[in-house]
């Protein structure tokens, strides 16, 4: 079982930028495809940016060009660097990593989440 920890959430006024990490631990065959999601309150949980093991990326319209998803594989660790932050940007951010356990399962792990608040 891989566990997930995130860290890099806070307070940031609007216009400002945070950096999210998402450290993975745990043995595994392989990392796979690596992403971030957010949930506000009253909001259905939605994906932000994901990256695969080749390092392919994809966002979500609302975080185009102001997102950027990386990954350290040595580290087994996820970044999510996010400028030009907007309060509708405000969101539990949740890592997720898809992985190949030992036993050649494939399977996926959620970490507890980071919360981000935009304000001024």
């Amino acid at each position: 079982q891989v566990q997930l920890v995130e860290s890099g959430g806070g307070l940031v006024q609007p216009g400002g930028s945070l950096r999210l990490s998402c450290a993975a631990s745990g043995r595994v065959l392989s990392l796979n495809t690596l992403a971030w999601y957010r949930q506000a309150p009253g909001k259905q949980r939605e994906l932000v940016a994901s990256i695969t093991s080749g390092s392919i990326t994809a966002y979500g319209d609302s975080v185009k060009g102001r997102f950027t998803i990386s990954r350290d594989n040595a580290k087994k660790t996820v970044y999510l660097q996010m400028n030009s932050l907007k309060p509708e940007d405000t969101a539990v951010y949740l890592c997720n990593a898809g992985y190949v356990d030992t036993n050649w399962s494939v399977l996926s792990s959620w970490g507890q989440g980071t919360q981000v608040t935009v304000s001024s």
